[in-house]
């Protein structure tokens, strides 16, 4: 699974999580809470979301590793089968 394919993956579930942010305009840096708005239990669904899609599991300690866009690529490039 590629960069890109991670990226795109974790747009499209985080669009389904919360349906009134676009995915084309989500940056690199915007952070899930901070900046998209998302509370406690829509982090909590896309990391189930994830876990699904990519069967990668994310700790509740590790929640700050996909905060944002590019921490989650890497994050999830290092740890997707």
């Amino acid at each position: 699974m590629t960069d890109d394919d991670i990226r795109a993956a974790y747009l499209q579930e985080l669009a389904r999580v919360a349906p009134d942010i676009d995915p084309a305009t989500v940056g690199e840096d915007d952070h899930l809470q901070d900046d998209l708005g998302l509370d406690s239990m829509d982090v909590l669904n896309l990391v189930a979301s994830l876990h699904d899609r990519l069967g990668v599991n994310v700790p509740e300690a590790e929640y700050p590793q996909i905060a944002t866009l590019s921490l989650a690529v890497a994050y999830l490039a290092a740890r997707a089968g």
